[in-house]
């Protein structure tokens, strides 16, 4: 492969990466909270809604570059498509919960669901570090994240359901 088709190759990956991370964004974006998370009562430390676009915002960014990265070290790489394999999954996981707990208000399932997505996380981190190292590190926020709102959302389903 010359230089002009690796920059091509990696211009492409980079718009997968971002398509799909940032249309799980949307897909998840799509079921708000509305009144009825309003009504609910709160555990300790849940922050105040405007902190979650920015704090999303950026973890998606985040995680968009950690995917590049991977897909980078080339596609046809078994350690790779395992980890493309996991950052699917969790991407998966991680719009189901929007749809569980805001679209259809299933707390407890919910708590499941972001179970499930933590150890996601967590095995696609670990992936990306023995690929990239800086890439596993681009995931930690978002794994700190999402530890936080396990905490939250079993907070709500404990005091909720």
């Amino acid at each position: 492969m010359n230089e002009s088709e690796g920059r091509i190759r990696d211009l492409l990956f980079m718009v997968v990466a971002v398509v799909v991370t940032f249309g799980a964004a949307w897909v998840s974006a799509q079921f708000s909270p509305g009144d009825w998370y309003a009504s609910l009562v709160r555990p300790p430390l849940v922050p105040p809604n405007w902190v979650f676009g920015p704090v999303w915002s950026l973890l998606y960014t985040m995680m968009s570059i950690a995917a590049v990265m991977v897909l980078r070290a080339g596609v046809s790489r078994p350690d790779v498509q395992v980890a493309a394999a996991l950052y699917a999954v969790q991407i998966l996981l991680n719009g189901a919960w929007s749809w569980l707990y805001f679209g259809e208000h299933l707390i407890g399932w919910a708590v499941v669901n972001i179970g499930l997505l933590l150890c996601a996380i967590l095995l696609t981190a670990r992936a990306f570090s023995r690929i990239r190292p800086w890439a596993g590190r681009l995931m930690i926020p978002y794994l700190a994240w999402i530890g936080f709102a396990t905490y939250l959302n079993a907070g709500f389903f404990w005091l909720n359901e």
